[in-house]
């Protein structure tokens, strides 16, 4: 199979997916290394496939419906599961983590986090691998982009966010 038949191999994939594929199993599905395929999804994003890396892998983006909204949160990275259960137990997808750093400007984590399942998955690889958050990097500011079922949903996120002590307002 030559690469360009592959990336549009992997493009079907990704379609037929709901979950995350992470690169190894591309690659395993492939026969091909975890690097060709990391090279594969990045010559398919600069062609403008709306592709997300999150922490469990690739996945294509699709409109899943509901609004979206983001929450400017501080806390301490001994609160980051607390606060992520409070957003997933409203019905809300966490799908980012954004913080403004002084040199490199805005940096993206992709969380896609939904259920207190993935939030502890989340939580667990990040204690396994030692991971600071990103928003350690200035000084527990953050930005959450959310997807939710509807504007009830956000507006008691934002009521138990605010009773925790974790939203920045201006």
């Amino acid at each position: 199979m030559n690469a360009q038949s592959r990336r549009k191999a992997i493009m079907e994939v990704l379609q037929k997916e709901e979950e995350p594929t992470s690169a190894s199993a591309l690659a395993r599905h492939f026969n091909v290394s975890r690097q060709i395929i990391v090279g594969d999804v990045a010559l398919l994003r600069a062609g403008g496939a709306d592709i997300s890396a999150t922490p469990k892998g690739y996945i294509l983006e699709r409109d899943k419906g509901g609004i979206l909204r983001q929450v400017v949160c501080i806390h301490s990275a001994d609160q980051m599961g607390k606060e992520l259960y409070i957003c997933v137990d409203h019905g809300c997808c966490v799908l980012d983590v954004i913080v403004e750093h002084a040199v490199y400007g805005q940096l993206v984590g992709q969380l896609q986090v939904s259920t207190r399942y993935e939030v502890n998955q989340f939580l667990s690889l990040a204690a396994q691998n030692s991971v600071h958050a990103l928003s350690e990097l200035t000084g527990g500011i953050h930005l959450h982009t959310l997807r939710c079922p509807d504007e009830a949903s956000f507006q008691r996120v934002w009521e138990e966010l605010d009773a925790g002590g974790f939203l920045v307002k201006s």
